[in-house]
């Protein structure tokens, strides 16, 4: 997870998965959207006005299971909070 903070006021997202991760793209984009997903239901508790990039670096994201992908997601943001 990269993050900063921005003026914009509203948070953006991204979701990096590289061909070193995964060849097929329909992979790739699963990943993505399984990412997005995970952090759209629970955009509540991500903090306002701050940009995330989430980098993929292992294929278990793809075979997860969903609440492992949301609480890994949801830990990574909580770090993030307690850096600033």
């Amino acid at each position: 997870l990269i993050f900063a903070d921005n003026k914009k006021g509203f948070t953006r997202i991204a979701v990096v998965v590289s061909k070193k991760v995964e060849k097929s793209a329909v992979g790739r984009n699963r990943m993505r959207r399984r990412i997005y997903e995970a952090l759209r239901l629970n955009m509540e508790y991500i903090p306002k006005e701050r940009d995330y990039i989430f980098v993929v670096f292992s294929k278990e994201v793809l075979k997860m299971p969903f609440k492992d992908l949301e609480s890994l997601l949801g830990k990574l943001i909580e770090d993030s909070k307690v850096v600033l």
